[in-house]
């Protein structure tokens, strides 16, 4: 067994002239929030045939802390499922879950979307057994959130605020 601790760490990249490899370790991971709201434990099951319709809300956070390299990401989940026949709500589940990353070697313009992207990416195995756990024991059915495409949520996101800075004058082009 080696003495090497690089459990959560990326494979280091390729040594070019003066970029130095990046590093990236996962400190700590939390849940920073968690709720669980049986609707139909409390109001009684719904008359007719129940079909779930489930939707998937996320968002992303990300702050330096006080220690250099050292950087925390919060995912907000937002899990909703309603019956389709009338709409009337089955279940919320809402978490919000942390983590608190050590990154060097990430060039300045280029850490935003690798915190973005990458640190949430790392965490959401860990996110989907909390959630699937919760509507388990909650008394659902698990539900196993297909995987969430961190990349096109920061795009999204970039487009979304480029959206809201245009002048509501400006034309689109």
């Amino acid at each position: 067994m080696s003495d090497d601790n690089n459990s959560g760490a990326a494979a280091p990249a390729p040594q070019t002239g003066e970029q130095p490899a990046v590093r990236l370790q996962i400190l700590t991971q939390y849940i920073r929030d968690l709720s669980f709201e049986n609707a139909v434990a409390q109001k009684g099951l719904p008359s007719g045939e129940v079909q779930p319709e489930i939707s998937v809300q996320v968002s992303l956070d990300a702050r330096k802390r006080p220690t250099e390299h050292q950087y925390e990401v919060i995912s907000k989940f937002r899990v909703q499922s309603a019956n389709a026949s009338d709409k009337s709500p089955l279940f919320l589940c809402e978490l919000d879950y942390g983590g608190v990353f050590h990154v060097e070697g990430v060039p300045e313009d280029q850490l935003h979307p690798f915190l973005m992207i990458e640190c949430p990416r790392m965490m959401f195995p860990f996110v989907r057994r909390i959630v699937s756990d919760m509507t388990r024991d909650g008394g659902f059915p698990p539900f196993n959130m297909d995987p969430v495409d961190f990349v096109a949520l920061y795009r999204q996101e970039i487009a979304r605020r480029a959206q809201a800075q245009r002048p509501a004058d400006q034309p689109l082009s």
